[in-house]
């Protein structure tokens, strides 16, 4: 005898095939029963009414519960001679199973989460698991609530779906258990995550610091300032000749404008003359300068110390350019060399000339700027020291300009027939070491 139970889809018609495909497997369909049924628009009826087994696979039929010309086909267990119709309808089992696949691709998901690692993605599928997990839970209680119901049910049929159920109980402390695991480990790997990022800051800070200190400090030693003072003496020279180059060019006398700097000096050469042009130039420059540390990075960075100036007018060294030149260089000088004082109006407007004459002086005075800067860094306590004329020549403290007053100071005669016509440039006392001042000799009468 054939039930005639109709059941109701829980999924869409396109789908209907899969889920009595899944129920035939269940409950091992063996027949459909087709009903004729009253259609309202053409008032047809079966004329039998009798029931209509069909030995077709159930995916081949059509939709459950879809008219096709006034018939509808609903799926029909047969029962089997001594054996009772199943306890369990279709649609529990089918949704039984969509919900443990559902756990398993959920599953799939956490672990795939997992590699690479992303966090978000980690949590929707550890919800998508703990969902899945409470729709079986949901499953599991209709199943035994129907079990309770379902007191004429066929023992072994029973036995079978309770053998599934408990496997499938295991199978869910199996899955809670390894949920647990990799929660677990997800919060362990968080854990050395937030360790792994406070080291990396740590390091990045630390690569930061010695960025900036490669950056910004400068090994300043003896030896350094010793080739800055050479540099320093060397653009003196090459001032002095561009001015006195000027001065010929302007008529001047140059014995009495060297006289005038220096009176009675006995020179071995005319040309040691030059001397007096530096001494006083370096005089000028070296004018109540005091020894304050500073920066000379901002300057050194340039090739033409010029460009400096441009670029900051109004910097600390932009202004000790503007009032050495103008001390070196007097009004009545630029007159006679340019016949007007336009340099000289231009550096009192707060600017910056690229004049010939103005851009060696410039350069000269970066390196009186890097003396004066880096010996109190080296040294706080450095000082500038001057020699006086007439005092008596001392190897320790001076150092002759010229190969002739070097020859004269060792000479045979002693160090005490040799004195000091002028200094050229001063001398630094820095800690232990002294950098030598240079001067100009002379044989005593």
């Amino acid at each position: 005898m054939e039930c005639a139970t109709t059941f109701k889809p829980l999924k869409p018609s396109s789908n209907i095939s899969e889920i009595v495909s899944k129920f035939a497997k269940v409950c091992r369909l063996r027949s459909i029963g087709v009903f004729y049924t009253e259609n309202t628009n053409h008032q047809h009826q079966n004329p039998n009414n009798n029931n209509v087994s069909m030995s077709e696979d159930v995916s081949e039929s059509t939709n459950e519960g879809t008219d096709c010309g006034g018939i509808k086909i609903h799926p029909q267990p047969v029962e089997v001679p001594g054996r009772k119709s199943n306890a369990f309808g279709g649609s529990e089992i089918s949704k039984l199973f969509d919900v443990v696949s559902a756990l398993k691709l959920a599953y799939v998901q956490l672990q795939e989460a997992h590699i690479p690692y992303d966090p978000q993605k980690i949590m929707a599928a550890n919800e998508l698991v703990v969902a899945e997990l409470e729709a079986l839970c949901k499953v599991k209680r209709a199943v035994k609530e129907k079990q309770l119901a379902k007191v004429k049910l066929d023992s072994s049929c029973s036995d079978l779906l309770q053998a599934e159920v408990e496997v499938k109980e295991t199978m869910l402390e199996k899955l809670k258990l390894q949920a647990k695991a990799k929660e677990s480990e997800i919060a362990h790997l968080r854990k050395d995550l937030q360790d792994l990022d406070v080291g990396n800051s740590i390091l990045v800070e630390k690569i930061r610091q010695a960025s900036v200190k490669r950056k910004n400090a400068r090994e300043l030693n003896v030896n350094m300032f010793e080739d800055s003072f050479k540099a320093a003496l060397k653009s003196i020279h090459d001032f002095a000749k561009p001015l006195i180059s000027l001065m010929k060019a302007s008529g001047w006398d140059l014995d009495q404008a060297a006289n005038s700097i220096e009176g009675s000096v006995v020179y071995s050469k005319r040309c040691h003359k030059k001397y007096a042009f530096e001494a006083y130039i370096a005089r000028r420059m070296f004018h109540e300068m005091s020894l304050e540390s500073c920066n000379v990075d901002d300057i050194l960075r340039f090739d033409d110390p010029v460009d400096a100036l441009i670029e900051n007018p109004d910097s600390d060294f932009a202004n000790f350019c503007k009032n050495k030149y103008l001390l070196v260089v007097h009004q009545m000088m630029e007159a006679s060399f340019f016949g007007n004082l336009d340099q000289r109006m231009f550096l009192l407007s707060g600017k910056h000339p690229r004049t010939p004459l103005y851009q060696v002086f410039v350069k000269m005075a970066k390196w009186i700027w890097i003396l004066r800067g880096i010996a109190s860094t080296i040294d706080p306590k450095a000082r500038l020291f001057f020699v006086a004329k007439g005092c008596e020549f001392s190897d320790v403290y001076m150092e002759p300009v010229e190969e002739a007053c070097e020859d004269a100071a060792g000479s045979g005669e002693g160090k005490a027939t040799q004195k000091v016509e002028f200094m050229v440039m001063p001398g630094f006392r820095i800690g232990e070491t002294s950098v030598k001042s240079r001067v100009y000799l002379s044989r005593m009468k």
